[in-house]
């Protein structure tokens, strides 16, 4: 298709075409437009700027050009004028490069700094710049995505450039906490088990968002729904981060481990009045953010600003840049970083049917993604158990909490533990389906994630330790409901030690064997620490860093956790005949307590037992959870006739290896009861391929 010399409004952004790139950019108030292209990133002047005419380059709010003979990899930015009326919601300020919502790669400038996106004036020196890209240059040589249930699915959080940045990593220098390092150590993950990473947010995003010297390495200031974040890439050119980010997909999916991208679609890091005009401020202001009656930001995300998600222009832009990550860079699903804010309408008010949920969870081209949301923004929205959207699964904050109550020993706490175990049926029950059905899936278990402790600070600290964040300690949760089992902080007392051990490993089984999808956080399986800080979003050294010369140091925890995903994802061998071996979906939960058929659902009570009966009938699991600080003697029955006898295949209070053991090689259990040790968990396990031969017949 030629384009005219005005060029089109459609499609937005930069958009390679035979002989040159069309250009197209929303702004409603605006009365100037300049298009403004570079020839090097560090260039400190535009090599040209193109006006746009209103009356031959305007189409109702769109503003667009065609510029012959432009290719991938043109630098460009805009300058939009029009009125300073904060009041009105209107920040114009045509002195600022402002960067194209739409831009597939964004290119920083080595001086480029908050301080001077954000006072008033000219900042083209050292603006960010968005640069064009060639989506068909790329060879995706057949790549085919694993199309993971989420029955069989266990989700890895990590943070790219954590996972691979320290020099324990055995990742070669400039490819260490990149997209390129991440790719080195899929073999670790694909020993591991774990069928899908979800990346914490890789979109552009602004490091300089942070107290003063230190910077956000977390993510969560994005600059960019569609670019991926040039920090993250090995590459020093500006298309570096787009190939390599395509690079990490396609062999991520040749181990056949999908790819979730943490996703923020709630605020941007244009923050409050006193933030940088980066993009959307300087473009329409009144339209992408939630103001009230007097132009001032509202603020449900604890960030200074909240993207106005339900606004027409808003809700496309957010469906745009879903359907680039699925359709061009071939992810496999989404987590929606402080989802709650998407039901709110213009006026900040929740909406029972919010229109950017249906329009997502509708499309087309998103309909076999994975859609998960943290049902919750910053200001008290939570919608755990009834967010909008059918297709979407929810982070489980109650699973969190209520299992870190137990398990410290707290009271009331035996009730909400089951419900958690069995999927959850009062969250995912009645409230989305008939009342006699619940959907487990619905369900993200987890006991740790970024936010909060990891899970060897989760059973070493009893309070946050954010002191290097610059903060005074003010950030980050206070109530994290965890223990530390007698020490703040490391020790040497051998017995405080064990038990921590112990502790994580009941963390991690409850988390992984119970009826939901499991999901654990980067390095737990190592005993990975931040020396007790609860939100290291501004820390970027080897206190944070993945250390991994603990997988030789910590192989009793690591080994455990492989076991595990191997329990859950293959409790028994392939069929013969061929295909996988079903996963555990668990489809009856009997309950008990000390005694068979008597749960004790005391307020006092610290244990609990359970017969579980799973969608396939070739294995039967008896779990045992004594959180108290004694040991218990707990009932059992023999298996049905038709079954194999019980096996001990988990007992976290045993040492390497019984405490796991998945095979034939598990103890038999030959009597009516078993005594489980103080803070512990066993774990007893029926095979029906070991039943005697005509049993049951």
């Amino acid at each position: 298709m030629s384009y005219p010399a005005r060029g089109r409004s459609a499609p937005l952004g930069a958009t390679l075409v035979e002989g040159g790139v069309n250009f197209s950019l929303f702004s409603a108030e605006a009365s100037a437009v300049e298009l403004l292209l570079f020839d090097r990133v560090e260039d400190a002047r535009p090599s040209r700027i193109i006006e746009l005419d209103p009356r031959a380059q305007r189409i109702w709010n769109y503003w667009h050009a065609f510029v012959p003979g432009a290719c991938a990899g043109q630098l460009y930015g805009y300058r939009v004028h029009g009125p300073f009326m904060p009041a009105k919601g209107l920040c114009f300020d045509g002195a600022k490069l402002l960067l194209d919502p739409y831009a597939r790669c964004v290119a920083i400038p080595s001086g480029r700094s908050r301080l001077g996106d954000s006072a008033p004036g000219d900042n083209v020196a050292t603006a960010a710049r968005s640069v064009v890209t060639d989506p068909g240059a790329y060879d995706w040589e057949g790549d085919l995505l694993p199309r993971t249930p989420f029955e069989n699915s266990v989700i890895y959080e990590l943070h790219v450039g954590n996972f691979s940045r320290h020099s324990s990593s055995g990742v070669a220098g400039a490819r260490r906490g990149t997209f390129a390092g991440l790719i080195d150590k899929i073999p670790y993950l694909r020993d591991l088990g774990v069928t899908a990473v979800e990346l914490m947010p890789v979109f552009a995003f602004d490091e300089a968002s942070a107290p003063p010297g230190r910077r956000n390495v977390w993510g969560y200031q994005p600059i960019s729904f569609f670019a991926p974040h040039r920090g993250y890439s090995s590459r020093p050119d500006p298309l570096g981060a787009l190939d390599e980010f395509r690079d990490l997909v396609k062999a991520m999916h040749r181990a056949d481990i999908e790819v979730i991208l943490d996703v923020v679609y709630n605020h941007t890091a244009e923050g409050g009045p006193e933030g940088p005009t980066l993009s959307l401020r300087g473009l329409a202001n009144d339209t992408y953010y939630i103001l009230d009656g007097d132009g001032a930001y509202a603020d449900y995300t604890g960030t200074g600003n909240t993207l106005n998600a339900n606004e027409a222009i808003v809700r496309r832009l957010i469906i745009d840049s879903l359907r680039y990550w699925v359709s061009e860079m071939h992810v496999d699903g989404f987590r929606f970083d402080l989802a709650a804010v998407l039901s709110r309408d213009e006026r900040g008010l929740p909406v029972p049917s919010p229109p950017v949920v249906r329009d997502i969870e509708s499309d087309p081209v998103l309909a076999n993604v994975k859609l998960i949301a943290e049902a919750w923004d910053a200001r008290g929205l939570y919608e755990v158990g009834y967010f909008a959207g059918h297709r979407f699964r929810e982070w489980n904050g109650r699973f969190r909490d209520d299992l870190r109550r137990f398990l410290k020993g707290d009271e009331r706490t035996v009730q909400a533990l089951a419900s958690r175990l069995s999927g959850s049926q009062d969250l995912y029950g009645a409230q989305r389906y008939a009342p006699s059905s619940c959907d487990p899936t619905c369900s993200i278990n987890f006991a740790t994630c970024h936010d909060g402790f990891t899970l060897r600070d989760l059973v070493s600290y009893n309070h946050k330790h954010n002191e290097a964040n610059g903060e005074a300690n003010r950030d980050g949760a206070d109530e994290n409901y965890s223990w530390n089992c007698g020490v703040e902080g490391p020790t040497a007392d051998v017995a405080i030690n064990r038990l921590r051990n112990r502790q994580m490993k009941n963390f991690l089984t409850v988390t992984l064997l119970s009826a939901g999808t499991p999901m654990l956080l980067m390095g737990d399986e190592l005993g990975r620490t931040q020396n007790g800080n609860n939100n290291a979003y501004c820390i970027d050294d080897e206190s944070v860093w993945l250390d991994w010369r603990k997988l030789d140091s910590d192989t009793d925890l690591h080994r455990f956790v492989r076991e595990l995903i191997k329990l859950r994802l293959r409790p028994v061998p392939a069929p013969s005949a061929g295909g996988e071996a079903p996963p555990l979906t668990p489809r009856l939960v009997e309950w008990h307590g000390t005694v068979r058929q008597q749960p004790d659902w005391s307020d006092s009570s610290h244990s609990l037992a359970a017969t579980v009966h799973f969608h396939t009938d070739e294995v039967l699991m008896h779990w045992m959870l004594n959180a108290y600080w004694e040991p218990l003697s707990f009932e059992i029955a023999p298996p049905e006739g038709r079954r194999g006898p019980w096996r001990r295949c988990i007992d976290t209070y045993q040492s390497a290896p019984q405490d796991i053991c998945v095979g034939v090689d598990a103890p038999l259990v030959r009597s009516a009861r078993i005594v489980v040790e103080p803070r512990s968990m066993v774990v007893l396990l029926s095979r029906l391929s070991e039943a005697p031969q005509g049993a049951g017949s």
